[in-house]
């Protein structure tokens, strides 16, 4: 029996900005069914699913190549072929086709047998969706050109037609295959950039990205611009906050003068006293002193505590489960960019990037009816399709809505960037791209401990970036931060 698709589970990881991954190594008709079904719900939720045949065409033709790309690796080691030697490579295709198609089930009990698989991914972001389909057997020099070759060749035809009158091979197959999706992105759209394979780490991902329109990217950032202008609970910063933020930008300033303004504020001196004696600091005895409090902690880290602590004054505390799960992303990513990072100047903004990556999510949380109402008017107004606020209500764009309101608050760039990316990293500015990195890593091992994602969704190329190589460091490394969090959180209560 076919496996049933959990559109539930889809769209939250799709809420989430988080992929879902399908992997196997036979790749079967009932899992090729499964994955195009998977694939509708996502056209579907981004109101795009009069693609799905066309789009289920290319994810096959890009499958299938996959699996035969698998095949072709376990045929050429039984016959004793170098398939990257030229000759040994043209021996094999002589009877590839032909002995494997004869026996197929044999040669893909030998594909499992020798570990190679097949993944899909369906990734979307705020910009765009993207389809990999990935293998284990790394595309040869020769493969690659061939495709490239294909795609090139592609740009003499206007209709499918022409492409099958033309294109004949029999060698391998992709050929005319590869032609034909090129033709087929043509059609809905797509230029031959939105596609590409590549070996990236040990796998050869072949990728294929859907940019939504321009239009709806345009709406959707008016919309989340209209929230963050329209929401009555987000006054500036209170006036203490200011002031201090103001004395440490000062170059007259004392250190004094600064320690003096935050004992005026016992909750601001408590939270500052906590941070000093948390685990971050590791000291030898307990600091009781503001001054001494605000030597260890430095100008920059109390800079980028006020942001902390002011978000949460302004914001209060009665969304518990997103603070909770703020505080210990936090702390992991403090942690990422401490032994991992080694860069003294990265450390307030990574646990600073931690606590407030969420603050979209927790205003939009928070949101009075009438907002809500006043809202969907503004929708109607400009003509939004009917989607497009129930995106941001679902917190589709929640980091979209936190970067904004960081621009509101005047934070930093830095910090701006971490909300505002912490979910699709790989868009963040270069020059903030450490901070991002680590508070996607911290909130990916937290959302890994609570179930939300597994390994598999987490961003290969970050992980590499951390010197990451295996789901067993991965969980080692989140184990020990895991255990660190509940220590310190026990001692501090």
């Amino acid at each position: 029996m076919a496996k049933q698709v959990d559109a539930a589970q889809i769209n939250k990881a799709i809420v989430s900005s988080v992929p879902v991954t399908i992997k196997s190594f036979k790749l079967p008709h009932e899992t090729e069914m499964y994955i195009e079904e998977v694939l509708g719900v996502y056209l579907s939720k981004f109101g795009q699913g009069e693609l799905k045949d066309r789009i289920a065409y290319c994810m096959r033709e890009l499958a299938v190549n996959a699996k035969k790309a698998n095949t072709k690796r376990v045929y050429f080691s039984e016959k004793n072929l170098d398939i990257d030697d030229p000759s040994d490579y043209a021996k094999g295709m002589e009877s590839f086709k032909q002995e494997t198609l004869d026996n197929i089930n044999y040669w893909l009990e030998q594909q499992q047998e020798a570990g190679l698989y097949i993944k899909v991914v369906f990734q979307a972001t705020d910009s765009s969706f993207t389809m990999s389909i990935k293998n284990n057997a790394l595309i040869s020099q020769k493969e690659q050109m061939r495709v490239y070759d294909r795609i090139a060749r592609s740009r003499a035809f206007e209709s499918m037609e022409e492409a099958l009158s033309s294109v004949l091979d029999d060698s391998e197959g992709a050929g005319l295959g590869i032609v034909i999706l090129v033709l087929m992105l043509k059609k809905i759209g797509l230029d031959e950039d939105a596609f590409d394979i590549d070996v990236i780490g040990d796998e050869t991902v072949a990728k294929i990205t859907i940019p939504f329109a321009d239009i709806h990217i345009e709406n959707l950032n008016q919309l989340a611009q209209e929230i963050v202008d329209e929401i009555d609970d987000l006054p500036q910063f209170p006036e203490n906050v200011v002031f201090i933020q103001k004395l440490i930008n000062d170059p007259e300033s004392e250190l004094t003068d600064i320690a003096r303004q935050i004992s005026m504020d016992p909750s601001l001196t408590g939270d500052l006293l906590k941070v000093v004696n948390s685990a971050q600091f590791m000291l030898p005895k307990k600091v009781d002193n503001i001054v001494e409090a605000v030597k260890l902690v430095g100008l920059r880290g109390i800079r980028n505590m006020l942001f902390s602590y002011g978000t949460q004054k302004v914001l209060k505390t009665d969304q518990k489960s997103l603070w909770d799960h703020s505080y210990r992303v936090a702390f992991y990513s403090y942690n990422l960019a401490k032994n991992f990072k080694r860069k003294k100047e990265l450390l307030d903004d990574a646990y600073v990037g931690g606590i407030l990556h969420d603050i979209g999510k927790i205003i939009f949380s928070s949101v009075h009816p009438d907002l809500l109402e006043k809202i969907s008017r503004f929708c109607n107004e400009k003509e939004f399709q009917h989607n497009i606020m129930e995106e941001l209500s679902a917190g589709l764009n929640h980091s979209m809505i936190g970067g904004k309101i960081a621009e509101k608050w005047n934070f930093p760039p830095s910090l701006i960037a971490s909300i505002a990316y912490h979910h699709s990293p790989m868009q963040a500015p270069k020059e903030f791209r450490d901070v991002t990195f680590t508070v996607y890593l911290a909130n990916s091992m937290a959302n890994l401990e609570s179930g939300e994602i597994s390994y598999d969704q987490i961003n290969l190329s970050i992980l590499n970036d951390f010197g990451i190589k295996t789901e067993e460091q991965f969980m080692m490394i989140t184990q020990r931060l895991s255990e660190a969090f509940d220590a310190d959180s026990s001692d501090i209560d």
